[in-house]
């Protein structure tokens, strides 16, 4: 059963999900409620056996615009127990998770909004869309990741200047910098975002899981321990019920029919 919502909305389209973060009039900036229901819905939708693919993207004008700094913080809270008991959870459940996660970035993707949005294994993004290190105007660090996530993809020096300078990289930049996969017009974002989930959706489950599972730790190993990994998990899906599939199938010119196991 699904859960209730009040700052997330959780559509399902076959075996693609999408979530999109529900503040549209702050811009989908986090408050307790956003915090809380977006972690449920993550947990909800990594559970589903049923989706094979999820979006995360904001309602209305942008995707989110970071913190809300006009929320009332209860006396004797900690900004570190709320990045590391409310965020981090959401983050890693996208990071860890055995599906792909696809962001669709409309408007601004601002402070941790643009961590999530770099945290989803594929992101694409409207023209006018831009994603913005907002911290240092504030005083702050980055944080939900921010500094491993842009550093690994553009590079120390690079990152460090786009986060103390709080450059806004706008779609083709973010292109550029392999921030972001595709860039399309705004107005066919959610459509164009939807088109590529399903279009995935339609692999084996188990290859698409078992990919995430090897680029992680590629990312974080050596290189012979890069393809031991990999064996491990060739391993894994030669013996599958989905591999089995696909060889009758590619013999017998049809589509496969994937199980996910």
């Amino acid at each position: 059963m699904m859960a209730e919502y009040t700052a997330v909305t959780v559509e399902r389209f076959d075996h693609v999900a999408r979530v999109t973060m529900n503040r549209p009039d702050q811009l989908n900036a986090f408050n307790a409620d956003l915090r809380s229901d977006l972690l449920k819905a993550i947990r909800e939708v990594n559970e589903d056996d049923s989706i094979r693919v999820a979006i995360l993207t904001g309602a209305g004008r942008a995707f989110c615009a970071g913190a809300d700094l006009s929320e009332q913080v209860p006396a004797g809270s900690r900004v570190d127990d709320q990045l590391n008991h409310e965020y981090k959870p959401a983050l890693l459940g996208i990071t860890e998770a055995s599906k792909p996660w696809i962001s669709a970035v409309n408007g601004a993707a601002a402070g941790i909004g643009s961590a999530f949005a770099m945290a989803c294994d594929l992101s694409i993004m409207g023209e006018k869309a831009f994603l913005y290190q907002a911290f240092t105007a504030i005083g702050l660090v980055p944080d939900g990741g921010s500094t491993w996530l842009l550093a690994r993809t553009v590079g120390r020096k690079l990152a460090y200047q786009l986060m103390i300078e709080g450059t806004r990289i706008t779609g083709d930049r973010a292109l550029e910098l392999g921030l972001v996969n595709k860039v399309v017009a705004d107005d066919d974002l959610q459509d164009a975002a939807l088109d590529w989930a399903k279009t995935l959706a339609g692999k084996s489950p188990l290859s698409l899981s078992c990919t995430k599972e090897a680029l992680s730790a590629a990312m974080e190993c050596d290189f012979g321990t890069a393809i031991s990994v990999e064996a491990d998990l060739q391993m894994v899906c030669v013996a599958s019920e989905d591999a089995r599939e696909g060889a009758m199938a590619f013999f017998e010119r049809r589509a496969p029919v994937w199980k996910g196991r």
